[in-house]
This record gives structure tokens, sequence and C-alpha cells, in this order.
């Protein structure tokens, strides 16, 4: 019997592109599955004439010799296209990988693999991050079903040899002169088959669960440092290790003080007449109250350094500073005395001729020259 031409089999025109035809192999093949046509004798023939079909036009190669030859350029007697022999599952997996998203190039899932990889954000204040803290967290996962061991079946019962793969997980198929390695379409790469799952992880041999976990965090960690727990990941599959989990530090910000490094900064607001005359203040630090001494004649912006007073690296290394940076707050809501007494300090300031004010001097002499140049 002669076959029918391959573009009317499938219902395109000769000049039909890869996209389209693979459109109308997907319409045929789920149209004549087996599976879906248990009555129907013919589906199955139909089914592997749309197959043999499509593995010629869409091999440009192959597509070339039939356009100029027909039937006898891909005569599979000759070594061209058409599937060998074997187990019709083994056959056609390729076209429900196609369809479905399975097929060839996947894992072969009766191997034990490792688990996934897990990250857990963790907020600490500043002063448990530069001291270091025990932290206690609950986390979901997924772990092995103490049900059936692991296995995904029902206690007493355990999974059996796929048929179809004799329990490797891949079938091998004949594409013309290639011979293709592909996931079992039965078992779906497991090798296994599970006819009476477990109850309680449904055949995944996995279930998720919230666990508590007391995570140690060492002294001087910072935002974005990684403490890894290994083993606390997502359990493995088919017996495989446990991946890791990792805490990532977040360091929340601080009412006083901003870390750079191992230093500590903080702005100390100080009066007029403390920066003018000197004076003596209490400083905080992480580790208590420290005396301060602010020299007479001290200026808004200026740093003091407080030695040893600041963080010790996690990664080692010497302990940072503290860094003091002096504000002059204006002085606000002033009575009436006091805004005559400030009058008089200003009056009794203009003169000694501003030698009070040496940067204010120095400014205007500035702005001064400025205008002059520009007369100019």
């Amino acid at each position: 019997m002669s076959k029918r031409d391959y573009y009317e089999l499938l219902g395109v025109a000769r000049d039909v592109n890869e996209a389209d035809l693979k459109k109308a192999y997907r319409r045929m093949a789920m149209k004549f599955h087996p599976d879906k046509n248990q009555d129907n004798p013919e589906a199955e023939a139909k089914f592997k004439e749309a197959k043999e079909a499509y593995d010629v036009l869409s091999n440009a190669q192959k597509r070339a010799a039939y356009d100029q030859f027909g039937h006898a350029g891909v005569d599979p007697s000759a070594g061209g296209g058409g599937a060998g022999p074997g187990n019709f599952s083994d056959i056609f997996g390729d076209v429900f990988g196609d369809i479905f998203g399975g097929g060839g190039g996947g894992r072969a899932r009766n191997r034990a693999y490792r688990g996934s990889d897990l990250r857990y954000n963790m907020e600490l204040s500043l002063e448990d991050a530069v001291a270091g803290t025990t932290v206690k967290i609950k986390i979901p996962t997924l772990v092995g079903c103490k049900t059936c061991a692991g296995s995904g079946a029902k206690k007493g019962s355990s999974p059996t040899t796929c048929t179809t793969c004799g329990g490797t997980g891949q079938v091998r198929i004949q594409q013309g002169f290639f011979s293709v390695q592909q996931t079992c379409p039965h078992c779906h790469g497991n090798g296994k088959m599970i006819n009476d799952p477990c109850g309680d992880c449904h055949g995944q041999g996995r279930v998720e669960e919230r666990k508590t976990l007391s995570v140690k965090v060492p002294p001087g960690v910072d935002n974005g440092d990684r403490i890894r727990l290994g083993g606390e990941g997502e359990a493995g599959e088919n017996g495989g290790p446990a991946g890791d989990l990792y805490v990532q530090i977040h360091v929340k910000p601080h009412a006083i003080f901003e870390r750079d490094g191992s230093s500590l900064l903080c702005q100390v607001p100080i009066s007029v007449a403390t920066a003018a005359l000197g004076g003596e203040l209490e400083v905080p630090t992480l580790n208590g109250r420290v005396k301060l001494k602010i020299p007479a004649e001290t200026q808004t912006g200026r740093l003091f350094r407080l030695r040893g007073k600041g963080v010790a690296p996690v990664r080692g290394g010497a302990t940072g500073d503290l860094l003091c940076k002096v504000v002059i707050e204006t002085p606000v809501k002033l009575t009436s005395k006091q805004k005559e007494l400030l009058r008089e300090f200003e009056d009794s300031m203009s003169k000694d001729n501003n030698t009070h004010n040496p940067q204010g001097r120095s400014w205007m002499d500035g702005v001064k020259k400025f205008f002059d140049d520009m007369k100019l």
C-alpha cells in the first residue's frame, strides 16, 4: 500500500514553517493518541503515521530529500526515518514530552539528588549584631516522610521496578540515523512505580514541615553576612543528602549609632556655651556611658575619637572606634531676658572688630573680594 503524502497527512502546505508544522503535529498526536481512543484500533496506526511524517518534515535534511525524491528519499530500509522496534511507550515517549513538557533531556529520577538550599532573612538589632546572640527561628521545609521512610509507598509495601524502562528511568528510541535517550513516560524518570502510595506524603517521599532551629550569631556580623547551617535545607530525593540553610543578616537602623565597617558614628548636640567655654559630657557607647571632654572654642562638625569603642569585626581584626561628631545647637524659645542678654553679648563681640569670629570674618572678606572683582 502506498503511503500518504506527509504534507497532506498533517494537513499543511508544502511551504509550511517550523512553528505551524509543530502545531499541526501536536493536534494530530493528541487527537489519535491511543489512550484517548481505546475503542478505536485505527488510532495507533494514525498516531504512528503522524509521528513518521513529523520526524521527516521537521528535519531539514530529511525534508529536502523527501521534497526531491518522495518516500523513496526517506525509506527506513535505506537508513531513513521511522522508529525502530520496541515497546509502544518507548517509541512514542518523545511525543508526550513535547506536548506535556517532559521528554528527553530530563534527569533520571531514580538517582539520589541533593535537596535544595533554603534562605532565611534574619533582622537583628545593632546591639545583638555587635555582641552576638542566639536566635530561635521557625522555617517551612520539606523533610523525609517518616511513615514510609522516604520511599513514597504505603507502609508494608514497596515501589516496584518500572517494566517500561527496566528501572533505569530512561528509554531509548530510534529516530532515523540517530538513537535518542529520553525520560521514561511511564515512571517519569523514577525507575520505579508506586502502586500503593503512602497516605501521608501521597507517594512523594517528602512532607512539608515547620522546624525550629537555634542559630548562633557570632559577634560582629553586619548587613549582608550569611550564616550557613549545613544539612538544614530541604530533604534530598531518593535518599539524597539534604541541602543547606543560609541565614541572611539584616541589621535594623539604630536611633543613635550608625555603623561603618568596624567604626560607629554618632552625633552629639552641644550648647553654644559649652562649645565656647568647654566642658564635659556623658556620651553613650554600646558598652555603657563614657566621659567626653569638650575643649573651649570647639566648632560644629568637629570629630572626637573614642578608641576601642566600636565593633570587633566578625572575621577578626582590631576593634574599631566610636566617632562623635559635635553639633552646636542654636537655643530656641528664648525669654525676653535671654534675648536681651544675647543682644548685649553680640554688641560686646562687635566692638572687638570681629576678632571672636575668625571664620565669619574670613567669609565676609571673601564676599567683599568677590563683589570687588565683579566691578572690574
